[in-house]
């Protein structure tokens, strides 16, 4: 990975998750759309303009140079761009970064960067208050939380070092956060450790009144114990962790739209756990495990990314290596999912996948081969459509539609 200061970093930047909420007016009349793709490549985070009639790309220049960039997410009113930069170093620490953008007439202005916990941070997520974001350092094995003002990122206010390992001598040498999630009631934080084969849960808070009224409520488990007090919100308690089936390694966490659905791809198995949200506890519990792989395959796999529809009706799943995606139909009330089908993802190595606003495309971030490639989806089916179109983009690791 590469070495970045803190200098050469704001320097370089422009001064000019699909996100969690849609801005209005991507549901209007088929008009072209700006498109950010953060890279690892040096360029960082590209622009694009999107036509959803004809399904084309058409490249808008460098966005921001940001280099490493392993994730980017918007906040809801999508006036904010945040990023995760997978580096060794920066700012004369040996962390990676994130960094917030201001986002302008499709232009990004830089606002601040600040070092995560660790090193290789893979992934950010924005609280749904837009107060909160927590980042994920792989080769870390850590994370971190920072105060958001005004898209502006104070210094990290929480950070967490965790130890051990997993069975898979090759991947799980250590610790390996790789993925932040929230509850839908936002109380509590989930980080995905794919090198323990754990989700670690956390109890969010934002305020020391909110930590002191934890400590008052009769149905805490923490009531005889001395909890301190910190100094700085927001900041997280550990409740616990789920635990994974050992050497499946947990990449990702996505809710599903029915309020109490997770689903958590194991990305050194390529399963996905289906798992019961418990609102009281922020437990996690399996309910069902789902196999990605075709019946008889035993060669390298890895499995990725998950995108859900607005309605809930439908799942999808990337899985590397052997490179497809996976379409399911998924029960609303249940969150069961049942399959659809496999079908391609235009290359090597689906990094993430995102449906555009009309929700009759996916994106597809194919790291190793350089593109963004773009399938129909039959909305009232759920299918994707086999044969695709593809346009470069370097290294690309996540999709946004601003």
């Amino acid at each position: 990975m590469d070495k970045l200061t803190r200098r050469s970093f704001l320097k370089t930047a422009t001064a000019a998750t699909l996100a969690s909420a849609v801005s209005p007016s991507l549901l209007a009349s088929p008009v072209r759309h700006r498109v950010f793709v953060g890279c690892k490549a040096s360029d960082g985070i590209l622009a694009f303009d999107w036509d959803p009639s004809t399904a084309e790309l058409t490249p808008a220049g460098v966005a921001a140079k940001f280099a490493g960039v392993q994730w980017i997410t918007l906040s809801a009113d999508h006036k904010y761009l945040f990023a995760a930069a997978g580096l060794n170093e920066f700012n004369g620490k040996p962390t990676g970064a994130v960094a917030s953008f201001r986002v302008a007439n499709g232009e990004l202005e830089e606002l601040s960067a600040q070092n995560s916990a660790g090193m290789g941070t893979c992934h950010v997520a924005l609280d749904p208050t837009g107060n909160v974001l927590i980042a994920a350092d792989y080769y870390g094995g850590s994370a971190a939380s920072f105060r958001v003002t005004d898209g502006k990122l104070s210094p990290a206010t929480w950070t967490e070092h965790y130890t051990g390992h997993g069975p898979n001598a090759d991947r799980q040498q250590s610790a390996h956060a790789h993925f932040v999630s929230y509850s839908p009631d936002n109380r509590f934080a989930y980080i995905n450790d794919l090198g323990l084969d754990c989700i670690h849960i956390y109890r969010m808070y934002f305020r020391s009144a909110d930590w002191k009224n934890h400590d008052l409520n009769s149905d805490s488990p923490l009531l005889n114990t001395n909890m301190p007090v910190p100094g700085n919100f927001p900041t997280l308690l550990n409740e616990g962790s789920y635990k994974a089936r050992p050497g499946s390694g947990p990449r990702t966490l996505h809710f599903h739209p029915n309020g109490h659905t997770a689903y958590s791809v194991n990305e050194l198995v390529s399963t996905v756990d289906v798992l019961e949200w418990s609102q009281a506890t922020g437990g996690l519990t399996l309910v069902s495990r789902v196999e990605l792989l075709p019946e008889g395959y035993h060669g390298p796999t890895r499995g990725c990314d998950t995108e859900i529809t607005r309605d809930g009706k439908f799942v999808y799943f990337a899985n590397r290596d052997n490179n497809f995606l996976y379409s399911f139909r998924a029960e609303f009330a249940s969150g069961k999912l049942t399959p659809i089908g496999r079908s391609n993802c235009g290359g090597k190595t689906p990094r993430s996948i995102t449906l555009d606003p009309t929700e009759r495309w996916m994106l597809v971030a194919n790291q190793d081969s350089n593109l963004v490639s773009v399938f129909r989806r039959n909305r009232e089916t759920g299918a994707l459509a086999e044969e695709g179109k593809s346009f470069a983009a370097a290294t690309p690791m996540r999709i946004l539609f601003a």
